[in-house]
């Protein structure tokens, strides 16, 4: 199913399990910055809605209703993903308005949500890098869920596949003894121990059969992840 298809789908989801008040927000809060962020960046990085909830309510400090942009809970972690413009709105906010934006923001994170501010310029302008500081964050909390649901991996392992994520993607054996202060020895049982497992790939150096990196595979990066 195409994005269009797929986006109308998950519309006419939410929009079934809501009245009122909160329906009527769906109807107003979801537009066009809202709309680019689902298909410039949500779709390229996982191709699905799942577990993304639009113009999602939460109560902020003082017991009021607040809707949040987006909320996406996809275990254990939940995120709260808001889109923000450089407009009227935001230039003529007062004091008293800034505030309490700050207040809520900082509510939702003793609520226990990741707070992720998007620009919306960059949905515009720049959505690769978007998707791509995206990726850097939300990998590392994604590794930490599916290998301690799974319980396929050790502790030295998952800090090996969070170094990858955060140097694009690959590392090498000197990045691990270094970063997490272990022998080698320890690192090469690892690494290749995560090979096995179908985490990380070796790369030879150039005419030599000799590594000089190893890398994460593509679905650990992209489809598998998400």
């Amino acid at each position: 199913m195409g994005f269009v298809e797929e986006h109308q789908r998950w519309l006419e989801y939410h929009k079934k399990r809501r009245a009122g008040e909160r329906l009527d927000r769906l109807d107003r809060g979801h537009r066009h910055g809202e709309q680019m962020f689902v298909e410039r960046v949500w779709w390229p990085i996982f191709g699905n809605l799942d577990e993304l909830h639009p113009e999602y309510e939460v109560a902020d400090w003082r017991g009021r209703p607040y809707f949040v942009d987006f909320v996406w809970k996809p275990g254990q972690v939940k995120f709260a993903i808001e889109i923000k413009g450089y407009g009227p709105h935001v230039q003529n906010t007062d004091r008293t308005r800034y505030r309490q934006e700050l207040n809520r923001e900082m509510y939702l994170q003793i609520a226990g949500y990741r707070v992720i501010a998007i620009p919306y310029d960059d949905l515009e302008s720049a959505p690769e890098q978007t998707i791509s500081l995206l990726k850097a964050l939300l990998t590392p909390c994604l590794l930490k869920t599916r290998s301690e649901g799974s319980g396929q991996l050790s502790r030295i392992e998952r800090d090996m596949l969070h170094m990858a994520s955060r140097k694009n993607g690959m590392i090498r054996p000197v990045d691990v003894v270094k970063g997490l202060g272990i022998d080698p020895r320890t690192v090469k049982k690892n690494l290749n121990s995560l090979c096995d497992k179908g985490k990380l790939t070796p790369v030879l150096m150039q005419g030599s059969n000799r590594i000089c990196r190893y890398e994460l595979v593509p679905s650990i990066m992209d489809n598998e992840l998400w």
